[in-house]
């Protein structure tokens, strides 16, 4: 069945168009929820969320842009909405004291799994406001209106986040080379 059949076909609450859109699709979003959730129960809780939201609004997708940007879109949306009502999870601060912080990752150096796992354990502002920029290429101003913040408290999240990562890098090759030894 063609993707146009099948989003028809889920226009009509065809509850076998809908099951196939969702295996289709779930693992892909499932991953874009985990990295907005405080843990793998939330980002269940965020997909289902999400994919009620595709149901009850497929027949808004207008065909402008892929299909799966759309969905992709809606998972965003639903996840960080948990934390568009509780502004208390961001830090107000002056933009002027914001310093750009870098951090270097050199592939040999650490593994993918350990850079997802510091990423995961960042507090909920800085991990999002980190995965929006860096992962997902969102801009300040995007993540100021996605999430309620003003653009300079997304820039300090942003900081912030990449200060820890790259205290928590340096940390594990410090760690890595004193074993090593």
């Amino acid at each position: 069945m063609s993707l146009e059949q099948l989003i028809t076909n889920c226009i009509n609450q065809d509850a076998k168009a809908q099951s196939q859109l969702y295996k289709q699709y779930a693992s892909k979003l499932f991953t874009l929820c985990l990295k907005y959730s405080r843990n793998y129960a939330e980002a269940e809780d965020n997909l289902h969320d999400a994919f009620i939201t595709v149901f009850s609004k497929i027949d808004q997708y207008n065909n402008k842009g892929s299909f799966e940007g759309w969905l992709k879109r809606i998972a965003i949306n639903t996840s960080l909405q948990r934390y568009r009502d509780n502004a208390g999870v961001f830090d107000i601060v002056n933009e002027e004291r914001i310093e750009d912080v870098k951090v270097d990752i050199n592939d040999s150096d650490v593994s993918i799994d350990f850079l997802l796992g510091i990423i995961q354990e960042l507090p909920d502002r800085y991990r999002l406001v980190f995965n929006l920029y860096v992962l997902d290429g969102y801009s300040h101003v995007e993540i100021s209106e996605l999430i309620n913040i003003s653009a300079g408290t997304s820039k300090s999240n942003l900081a912030r986040a990449r200060m820890i990562l790259k205290e928590k890098i340096e940390d594990y090759k410090a760690n890595f080379n004193s074993r090593s030894i």
